[in-house]
């Protein structure tokens, strides 16, 4: 068994004096280090995320189910957390690993410590752990599984871990959508957030919208009413018929986690029969995924994915480069595109998909986050785009 941790003291049954909380990934090597949040212990796939902010958007995105976040900007926790900078009520990360201790926050936003905000979502992490030494080994070798437990105590069974570990069947084929979707249709109206306003609510909605939950981020439907969408949110299970019978406008396919093969048993042949009766469509991360499934293409799982705020993407249309808020595992493979459907966009990180376009059908979709929550707003003209989508159809 490899340690990933310099010679220090350690207590008869080899765990380093002091230690509360560790990483265990499936091949045995440990990360040992000071428990942070709640006592608890989880399983999933380790991935890293390179944001400098916006730590808490990143734990309640719904699209890290299954996953525990490796930040590697070092200092986490320094502005506190607060009830409005959440994508989801119940975080479905499973936990988080950092280099240091997080600090008592110094912003005029916050209204709990990052330490007492996870204990009360349930979330544990780990802190002191060399996220250098993490990351490069998930950059060079692929996203390993993993279980992170907090034991106040000191005391760790490590064969166990390891073998919760290696027992973890990973997210390929795994349909987590079902897990963080929303449970009925609910109406939406919240708009973006302004310093000093908070919130708005949207007064005149321009167009009606059926947004598909794979796992939406909260701030995605916030960017869809502030441009004048009244927006009706239906479950990822939901049938053509149930999202037609909202008479909408346009639908949205929302982020969300998991493979996209094993989502797309139910969804792509709802968003088909959408596709097919001419409804303006617009889709997210996941909901790129499940278009492109739907228009024929084929998707694979990457070996570390892209995970961070400083993403550079070309928008093949217009010649210009954004700057992007990127959160996922998969991608559309662009060779099996059919012709009715042309890449719109390309990551400058690896040349990967990162938008296409239908040439027959008014439907379009990136890969990454325009409404960013965390990360820049290069993007936000995309909202723009599929209300204007909208209006074309309309005037028909």
């Amino acid at each position: 068994m490899v340690s990933a941790v310099k010679a220090v003291a350690r207590n008869k049954s080899g765990v380093p004096v002091g230690a509360t909380a560790a990483l265990v990934l499936a091949d045995g090597t440990i990360f040992w280090g000071k428990g942070i949040g709640a006592a608890a212990r989880k399983t999933g796939e380790v991935c890293f995320n390179t944001s400098l902010t916006g730590y808490q958007e990143i734990l309640t995105d719904p699209s890290y189910a299954g996953q525990i976040v490796v930040f590697t900007f070092p200092h986490i926790g320094n502005v506190g957390t607060n009830p409005e900078d959440i994508e989801t009520l119940v975080p479905a990360a499973r936990g988080l690993v950092l280099r240091e201790d997080p600090t008592e926050p110094s912003n005029f936003r916050a209204t709990k410590p990052l330490d007492a905000w996870l204990k009360a979502q349930g979330l544990p992490g780990i802190a002191g752990v060399d996220t250098r030494a993490l990351t490069r080994r998930i950059r060079d070798g692929g996203a390993p599984n993993g279980t992170i437990v907090h034991a106040p105590d000191g005391r760790f069974d490590v064969d166990a871990l390891r073998a919760e570990a290696k027992a973890w069947p990973g997210l390929e084929g795994m349909d987590l959508a079902k897990e963080v979707t929303a449970r009925q249709t609910y109406q939406w109206t919240e708009t973006t957030w302004k310093l000093g306003q908070g919130y708005g609510a949207l007064a005149k909605p321009k167009f009606k919208v059926v947004a598909i939950d794979y796992g939406a981020k909260r701030n995605i439907l916030r960017c869809l009413a502030t441009v004048g969408c009244a927006v009706t949110v239906v479950p990822a299970t939901a049938t053509a018929e149930d999202v037609l019978r909202h008479k909408p406008d346009g639908v949205f396919l929302s982020n969300g986690p998991g493979d996209p093969a094993a989502t797309g048993e139910y969804a792509v042949p709802t968003i088909k029969a959408l596709l097919d009766k001419r409804v303006p469509m617009f889709g997210i991360c996941l909901g790129h995924q499940m278009m492109a499934l739907a228009l024929g293409a084929k998707t694979a799982k990457l070996p570390r994915g892209h995970r961070g705020a400083n993403h550079p993407v070309k928008d093949l249309d217009t010649g210009k480069v954004e700057i992007t808020s990127q959160n996922h595992g998969f991608a559309v493979l662009p060779e099996t595109l059919p012709k009715n459907a042309r890449v719109t966009h390309v990551s400058l990180f690896d040349g990967t998909n990162e938008g296409i376009a239908a040439t027959d059908r008014p439907a379009f979709s990136v890969q990454y986050h325009p409404e960013a929550s965390p990360g820049p707003q290069d993007a936000h003209y995309l909202f723009e785009r599929f209300v204007d989508l909208i209006a074309k159809e309309k005037a028909r």
